[in-house]
């Protein structure tokens, strides 16, 4: 059954400081939470490099990466989405948690990527809305614009094959899996 907009539909943090914590938010087009087996995964490919991170998640969607990578030790978390009822919920989240270690702005991601930050990202997480052609260019964004630390680990979800991304040549293929529709990878940045 498709979730329909503005139904409610929660996300669980999977470990860390605010395991168990469930939060709610709005379902909207285009807005697909990572599934919590899939980010477990995830979060353990990312075993020993979240805490003390710096990370980012310029789709951020429901917040789930953003909160999952906090809640493991993150040092600090941007976090972006176009959406004005998804930026106020996941402020609202980490109000509600006490949070003072990320920063959520409204405002498209490609924009976002398009200058330099004040300093690089460890970890970054792009989950764009599917059939949009997003990924490539914020891959392509992050690596040309100083988003990236040295070794860098980058997270993509997309539909398609990680072979069919045109992923930066420095980016090397970590991991990937498939789940349902979903390809989810992680990239090692060699500098």
């Amino acid at each position: 059954m498709k979730p329909v907009a503005g139904q409610q539909s929660q996300l669980r943090i999977i470990a860390g400081t605010w395991r168990s914590r469930r939060f709610g938010f709005n379902e909207q087009p285009g807005l697909r939470p990572t599934p919590d087996r899939v980010r477990e995964t995830l979060f353990n490919w990312l075993s020993g490099h979240v805490e003390g991170a710096r990370c980012v998640d310029p789709f951020a969607g429901s917040g789930a990466l953003t909160l999952e990578a906090l809640s493991r030790g993150a040092a600090w978390t941007l976090a972006c989405d176009t959406s004005r009822e998804v930026v106020n919920t996941l402020r609202g989240h980490l109000q509600t948690l006490g949070c003072d270690r990320a920063e959520v702005r409204q405002q498209d991601a490609l924009t976002l990527l398009a200058t330099a930050p004040a300093a690089p990202f460890d970890l970054a997480f792009l989950d764009p809305p599917f059939r949009q052609d997003l990924l490539a260019p914020a891959c392509a964004a992050l690596e040309n614009n100083g988003w990236l630390s040295a070794d860098a680990l980058i997270y993509t979800e997309s539909e398609c094959r990680p072979s069919e991304l045109a992923s930066p040549a420095n980016w090397s293929l970590h991991r990937e899996k498939r789940a349902g529709q979903v390809w989810y990878c992680l990239w090692q940045r060699n500098a």
